[in-house]
């Protein structure tokens, strides 16, 4: 009876290690670099220069509790530009889940900037990221970008997905 038993399991493993690899893999593309520039075009993030943000933090509007950070990193560029990378970490809310073939999620995240002149804080700024994402069976994907009620990116396929913020 063991010998059934154990032919059998193999059988069964066997049998799903052949399935068939023409499944679907979903793409997922939700990696999100935050650049703040001025007018003139300067980074507002680089600790050296005057009239920059240099404290920020980032809390999820949707989160289970008044404080729920978000994680980012600050990163920066081969030029020493710097921008916020946001992966993910802030709550997903169905917008249009209906649709299988092409749901909508979004995001909301309060951002907190310290501005500073001269190493002397000058204000607090409180600003709002939204997120928006699509999902379809093949990706799911960032797909716009509000900065304040202001639309700052909508996602062309192929392309990263880089927000420029001029303040």
């Amino acid at each position: 009876m063991r010998n059934i038993v154990f032919g059998f399991l193999v059988f069964f493993c066997t049998f799903l290690g052949c399935r068939n690899g023409d499944d679907d893999l979903q793409e997922i593309d939700q990696i999100l670099n935050i650049y703040m520039k001025n007018s003139a075009g300067r980074d507002l993030f680089h600790i050296k220069k005057n009239m920059t943000y240099f404290i920020y933090s980032m809390n999820d509007v949707n989160g289970n509790s008044d404080n729920a950070p978000v994680n980012s990193f600050l990163k920066a560029t081969a030029d020493s530009t710097l921008f916020i990378e946001y992966i993910a970490g802030a709550k997903r809310i169905g917008v249009d889940t209906l649709d299988l073939n092409n749901k909508r999620y979004e995001s909301i995240i309060a951002l907190a900037m310290i501005k500073r002149l001269n190493n002397t804080i000058l204000d607090t700024i409180n600003d709002t990221l939204k997120i928006e994402y699509r999902m379809t069976p093949t990706v799911f994907e960032v797909s716009k970008v509000y900065y304040n009620d202001t639309l700052r990116f909508t996602k062309t396929p192929g392309s990263s997905n880089v927000v420029t913020i001029v303040k």
